[in-house]
């Protein structure tokens, strides 16, 4: 398929996009395709919410990409517009401790956020469960992307507080949907003996998307995002085996953007071939992204040594770090957990002669690629 001739870029009237929201990772489409029978869990689940009662609390597991944020935003999407029942999305990337996680429940709750210092996890705690006794509320909560409330720490004391928000205060109904995309965690395993005892939860898993599935969502969002005649089958077909081989729907949906801006670049009203393939060497890291806008400043500070120190020992690894941000080596191994557990690098223990066991570091990507991704 040729681009059109001329221009340096399509003037700024002109686009290829009918609507670009809809290549936005949090976009909510309004046909959410080949999920029903999680939907229909999910749905069993709430189900004694809508009649006053607290809901069954479920786990939801999958793959980045296969649909669980989006399921849950749909269902609370309904549930908000035709019951009574309270709904809390929580981000766990961005609110990764207990507090952060109340505070965004009392956002939710009372429609403004709680002070930002002063006031006491069992005052902020206490003011939620009031107002959900008083105004006689079922609240569900979804801790979406929960791993990172593991990595943290903080996993047991937010589910230990929530399971038991009934008996602290006799009426408060909260339930708890916990997403988690690492399906290297165990979750209920990984959480004290004190939450295991509360936490039964169902279960409802997420798969990846079959070639088939991923062409009719991907054919869906580009006939709503793009004006009529700008992508065909063969760039369509193209973006779609490229998403299936990552496993990942988001890669599919950032190529299609990044693809229509090429396309934009070139001053084309049509997408080619070399639009698709030199978007993808960006679109296949969106994983990596997200992964990274997600860390504090010393975790970036760290990834950084480690891209710019990649092969060194642990050792010179750590000194460099120590150097950087003056943190200790206690903070340092629970970064380097973390950053092995969201799959950013390798740290695997190995025999060194003299050393006995050493850990070696290694990044899971090039460090070009991490690199540019941190700026």
């Amino acid at each position: 398929m040729t681009g059109d001739a001329g221009g340096d870029m399509l003037s700024w009237d002109e686009s290829v996009f009918r609507d670009e929201s809809v290549f936005e990772i949090d976009h909510v489409p309004e046909t959410f395709r080949h999920r029903e029978s999680q939907l229909e869990s999910l749905k069993y689940a709430l189900r004694p919410a809508v009649r006053g009662s607290r809901p069954l609390n479920t786990i939801v597991r999958g793959p980045p990409g296969t649909g669980k944020t989006t399921a849950v935003q749909k269902l609370f999407g309904e549930l908000s517009a035709r019951t009574d029942v309270r709904t809390v999305r929580v981000n766990c990337q961005v609110d990764s401790t207990r507090y952060a996680v109340f505070s965004r429940l009392f956002e939710g709750i009372f429609d403004y956020e709680p002070p930002s210092s002063g006031i006491s996890f069992k005052k902020l705690f206490g003011q939620i469960t009031d107002r959900l006794v008083e105004e006689d509320d079922v609240l569900v909560v979804a801790l979406d992307d929960v791993n990172y409330l593991f990595y943290e720490n903080e996993a047991s004391d937010t589910l230990y507080s929530l399971l038991r928000a009934h008996e602290a205060h006799s009426g408060a109904k909260i339930g708890v949907i916990v997403v988690s995309s690492d399906l290297g965690l165990d979750v209920i395993d990984d959480l004290d003996t004190r939450v295991q005892s509360v936490f039964r939860p169902e279960e409802v898993y997420f798969p990846v998307y079959g070639a088939a599935e991923i062409y009719d969502i991907l054919f869906e969002r580009a006939k709503r995002g793009f004006h009529d005649g700008v992508i065909g089958d063969a760039e369509l077909e193209r973006i779609a085996d490229l998403t299936a081989e990552s496993g990942d729907l988001r890669v599919g949906i950032d190529l299609l953007r990044r693809a229509g801006l090429n396309a934009e670049m070139r001053a084309s009203k049509t997408i080619d071939e070399e639009d698709v393939e030199s978007a993808y060497d960006k679109s296949k890291h969106v994983h990596l992204s997200r992964s990274l806008r997600g860390l504090s400043e010393s975790e970036r500070a760290l990834v950084r040594v480690l891209a710019e120190n990649d092969g060194e020992r642990a050792g010179t690894v750590y000194e460099a770090f120590h150097e950087e941000t003056d943190l200790g080596y206690t903070r340092y191994s629970e970064i380097i957990n973390k950053l092995d557990q969201l799959g950013v690098i390798d740290a695997e223990y190995a025999d060194v002669e003299g050393r006995g066991r050493s850990r070696e570091l290694s990044l899971a990507y090039e460090a070009e690629t991490v690199l540019d991704r941190l700026e």
